[in-house]
């Protein structure tokens, strides 16, 4: 599955081909060569990938695997990321230097794949960005590289709703060469919003044009906003999902702090599953005037980041916020950042920098990654949730917001200001709540009420199976077995300029 361009709806779209296939007793799994991305999740094995390949296992009931995207790069900055293989970090890279690797990976991507279609009846391979990135083709391993070496046959799905959706389509094959174009079968067109009657012209042309066909029209859907893949989802100070009427009298206004190099923002989106609570991703100071609870999430680029909540004032009104005893929640580097001391020689290398001093603790940046699974409680209450971080906790304070199991602290809890490095904790439901009862108590809330009744796990399967339901109705689903069995059709013609 190829798109014109990030979060055409790749990501989703597998997803929803996943359980489509899997609903029918199909072996199915996922398959991202590489991917590009700071939202991430610890496999069982221990190990690291791309949170939408997480959630494309999901859709196909596996547990989520290495194997499903064994390379991936997560952005530090505007010129360098971190190379994960096979689910553990090998270093730093450049764009440039990053070619020089990509024969080793894409040995170890080939062999992946060879792997998991011999243990499978289907893998859906999900492309990045665009598959027509002329500057990056000659050594590419995630899009036509990679369908070309396994001869996949391959459609591309574009985005109506940003309008020009059939000049990318055609431009996207026209700038293939030949023997990439070989393999591009079909299209998707998503997020349409009208009378389908009116779009069956441009379809037909499109198909004259092309000699391919558009596969199916999905339309837009209102209540598909979980797990967003791509940073493009997060929109400048955008509320996020669809905020249900409050259970008691009043709304807990939630403020997320979308930072620049932001990590694994979708931990809020379980907060606004929940009635009453209006979650927002804000990134100037004015934003947070009327907040009841601000969260601090995660970044790949946490003293970097820090810099910029002190530039452009957010360090100051979260600071007043605090000082007024309202709470602030911060995860993972979030939590890093509450702290009056980062000591940092390996991810920013900038050495011992001065934290926002919310928490009295400390961290210091560690040179191995920590990928782990804990478990504990929170408020009592029974909880699991994911680490990835370099930074550590110096001296771990008593009042952890976590208990471990053995009873030892995790995370620090002071007052109206709570810290963790869990990702995924606000996903149990129990714990979730309780968080939301303790905001809600000291931003003098009183009238509001978490729900009882509330399932983020059930959000989730309720989003998958949506997503089968319109592959279902609104794709060919007799030419996407065709194509699965078959492969790319013989004699598809070659659009000009065909580039080589």
């Amino acid at each position: 599955m190829a798109g014109t361009s990030s979060d055409a709806g790749k990501s989703v779209l597998v997803a929803g081909l996943c359980r489509w296939l899997a609903r029918q007793g199909v072996r199915v799994a996922p398959f991202k060569a590489q991917n590009m991305s700071n939202n991430s999740v610890v496999t069982m094995e221990g190990g690291e990938i791309g949170r939408a390949q997480a959630l494309q296992a999901a859709a196909a009931g596996l547990v989520p695997s290495v194997r499903f995207n064994p390379v991936l790069l997560k952005p530090g900055g505007d010129r360098t990321s971190q190379v994960v293989l096979l689910g553990k970090a090998v270093g730093h890279t450049s764009a440039l230097s990053y070619r020089d690797r990509k024969p080793e990976l894409f040995e170890t991507v080939l062999a992946t794949l060879e792997g998991l279609r011999a243990e499978y009846d289907v893998v859906v391979c999900e492309g990045a960005g665009s598959p027509t990135e002329i500057n990056l083709r000659r050594d590419d391993i995630a899009n036509m590289g990679l369908a070309r070496a396994a001869n996949l046959p391959v459609l591309v799905v574009g985005d109506i709703d940003r309008g020009g959706v059939f000049a990318h389509l055609y431009g996207t094959v026209a700038l293939l060469s030949p023997a990439d174009q070989a393999l591009v079968s079909g299209f998707v067109i998503n997020k349409f919003r009208g009378d389908p009657a009116l779009l069956k012209p441009g379809l037909d042309q499109i198909n004259q044009l092309t000699g391919r066909p558009v596969l199916g029209v999905l339309p837009w859907n209102v209540d598909l906003w979980l797990d967003a893949e791509d940073s493009l989802s997060y929109t400048a100070d955008g509320v996020v999902g669809r905020p249900k009427p409050p259970v008691g009298e009043q709304w807990l206004r939630v403020a997320v702090i979308r930072l620049p190099r932001i990590s694994n923002g979708t931990d809020v989106e379980a907060l606004a599953c929940e009635p009453g609570v209006s979650v927002r991703f804000v990134t100037e100071p004015s934003r947070l005037a009327d907040a009841d609870l601000i969260v601090i999430p995660g970044s790949k680029a946490t003293v970097n980041d820090l810099e910029w909540l002190r530039h452009n004032g957010l360090a100051d009104a979260i600071g007043k916020h605090a000082e007024r005893g309202l709470p602030v929640i911060g995860i993972c580097g979030g939590f890093q950042m509450l702290g009056t001391k980062i000591t940092d020689s390996y991810e920013s290398g900038a050495g011992t920098v001065t934290g926002l001093g919310l928490l009295d603790v400390e961290f210091e940046f560690q040179p191995d990654k920590i990928l782990r699974r804990p478990d504990g409680f929170v408020f009592g209450k029974a909880a699991t949730g994911y680490e990835i971080h370099h930074g550590t906790v110096v001296d771990q304070p008593g009042n952890g917001l976590v208990t471990l199991p053995d009873g030892q602290a995790e995370g620090v809890l002071e007052g109206a200001i709570a810290g963790t490095h869990w990702h995924g904790l606000l996903e149990n439901d129990e714990p979730r709540r309780e968080i939301l009862n303790w905001a809600a108590a000291h931003s003098n809330r009183a009238h509001f009420k978490a729900a009882g009744n509330t399932s983020f796990a059930q959000a989730r399967e309720a989003q998958l199976d949506l997503l089968a339901d319109l592959v279902a109705e609104h794709l060919d689903t007799d030419m996407l077995r065709q194509l699965l069995a078959e492969g790319a059709p013989a004699g598809l013609p070659v659009l000009p300029p065909g580039a080589s």
